[in-house]
């Protein structure tokens, strides 16, 4: 069974920098997409960022120019690094990878909490 495990979470200032891994266990074959979600209390899940195999990415408008995403398809790891950290990206985080057309998961999430 293909289990997520995240890393990287944790508490950080203002203006600080974090960097977020995901790692897939498990599995005997890679996956098409590799993405980020995050739920801040309140508010419903949103997606953050994700990535191709072939290494295409995409950014929520919100975090765009501060997060990266990327991938090491040999690991099947993919990596979230974020700087110029504010107080509105406090959050649970969740990984999620999928395999076309009919496999995908859900990492267990990792709190993310920015302070002043």
């Amino acid at each position: 069974q293909v289990q997520l495990v995240e890393s990287g979470g944790g508490l950080v200032q203002a203006g600080g920098s974090l960097r977020l891994s995901c790692a897939a266990s498990g599995s005997g074959f890679s996956f098409n997409v590799m993405s980020w979600y995050r739920q801040a209390p309140g508010k419903q899940r949103e997606l953050v960022a994700t990535i191709t195999r072939g290494g295409s990415t995409s950014y929520a408008g919100s975090v765009k120019g501060r997060f990266t995403i990327s991938r090491d398809n040999a690991k099947n790891t993919v990596y979230l690094q974020m700087n110029s950290l504010k107080l509105e990206d406090t959050a649970v985080y969740y990984c999620y990878a999928a395999k076309y057309p009919n496999y995908e998961y859900w990492g267990q999430g990792t709190q993310v909490t920015v302070s002043s």
